[in-house]
C-alpha cells in the first residue's frame, strides 16, 4: 500500500537534490536518490558504475541517436534494460510508504499513484553556476558547460522514455524557481501541498 510520495525533478545546480533530502528529513519520509543505484544494478545485471552514469542521463545528447543506436535484434538497448529495472525499483519503493524520490523519471513512472506530488525545481543560471562552481571546484565557464550538458542529457532521457517535455509545468504539481524563492520557501511550499 503506497503512502504519500513526493517526486523531485530538477535542473542541475538548482538545489533540487538538497531540497528533496531536507523535505524528507523534516517529514520523516524515506529518501531515495543515488541510494537506489545498487537496487537498479541488481535488477538489470549491470555494474553500479554504469547505472550511476546512465540511469538518469542519456548516454548521447541527441534524441535520434538515443533512439536508434546500440539496439539488439529485439530492439532493446542497454539503456532500455536499465530503465525497466529502474522503473521496477521505483514502483517497489512507492509501495513501501511515505517517501521522497529524486530524479529518475519518477514523476512519470508514478503518475497513476494516488497521494503523489510531483515537483520540478529550476533556477536562474547565475545561481546555478555559482552553486556548481562551489560544489565541483570549477570555474564559471566549466560550470556552465556542465549544467548545459547534464540538463540536455536529462531532457533527452526523459523525453525518450516518457514522450513528454522535461520541465513542462503540466507534468508536475509544482514548478519552483529556487533562485527566486530560496530553498527554505521551496521546502515549505512542497510540504504545504501534503496538508
Amino acid at each position: 500500500m503506497s503512502g504519500k510520495i513526493i517526486t523531485i525533478s530538477r535542473e542541475f545546480g538548482s538545489g533540487g537534490r538538497f531540497i528533496g533530502e531536507e523535505v524528507a528529513k523534516k517529514l520523516g519520509f524515506s529518501y531515495y536518490d543515488k541510494n537506489i543505484i545498487h537496487k537498479i544494478a541488481e535488477k538489470s545485471g549491470m555494474s553500479v558504475d554504469f547505472i550511476e552514469e546512465n540511469a538518469e542521463l542519456s548516454p548521447r545528447k541527441g534524441l535520434f541517436s538515443y533512439a536508434f543506436i546500440g539496439r539488439d535484434k529485439t530492439g532493446k538497448s542497454v539503456e532500455d534494460i536499465v530503465y525497466e529495472a529502474q522503473r521496477k525499483v521505483i514502483l517497489e519503493i512507492a509501495e513501501k510508504g511515505d517517501c521522497v524520490i529524486v530524479g529518475r523519471n519518477a514523476n512519470y513512472i508514478l503518475r497513476e499513484f494516488p497521494n503523489t506530488i510531483n515537483v520540478f525545481i529550476h533556477g536562474n543560471m547565475p545561481e546555478k553556476v555559482k552553486r556548481i562552481c562551489k560544489i565541483h571546484n570549477l570555474n564559471e565557464k566549466q560550470a556552465e558547460i556542465m549544467i548545459h550538458d547534464i540538463d540536455k542529457r536529462r531532457k533527452t532521457n526523459y523525453q525518450f522514455y516518457t514522450d513528454q517535455k522535461w520541465g513542462a509545468a503540466s507534468n508536475y504539481t509544482l514548478s519552483l524557481n529556487s533562485s527566486q524563492l530560496g530553498y527554505e520557501k521551496c521546502m515549505e511550499l512542497i510540504m504545504n501541498c501534503l496538508k
